[in-house]
């Protein structure tokens, strides 16, 4: 069993117990409920947003970390122009606790 998840405009497939590394959604502890675009159970597919309603991905906030920093350099010819900068994303670690389909 498993479900493709929307957050932060990236679609993850998820599974029960899996830590995924998302966007910062909050903080440490937190549960959160993720917006599901299929479930797959066996020979079931559920797709269509009214099948979906029923399905709900719980996952919980494990961890908040930073990405490995990112450097960049611009650099104009002739002009003596040049610029250094550097960027680490910060994002968090979820794990998912529960795909469940309500009755």
């Amino acid at each position: 069993m498993y479900a493709v998840v929307k957050t932060g405009g990236k679609q993850y497939r998820v599974e029960e117990n899996q830590i995924l590394q998302v966007e910062l959604l909050g903080e440490i502890g937190e549960s959160i409920n993720l917006t599901p675009l299929m479930y797959v159970d066996g020979n079931t597919v559920l797709a269509k947003p009214n099948e979906l309603e029923n399905i709900e991905v719980n996952a919980e906030i494990v961890n908040t970390a930073k990405a490995k920093k990112i450097n960049g350099f611009t650099y104009k010819n002739k002009s003596n122009q040049r610029r250094r900068w550097g960027h680490r994303q910060n994002y968090n670690e979820i794990k998912i606790t529960s795909i469940s389909r309500k009755k």
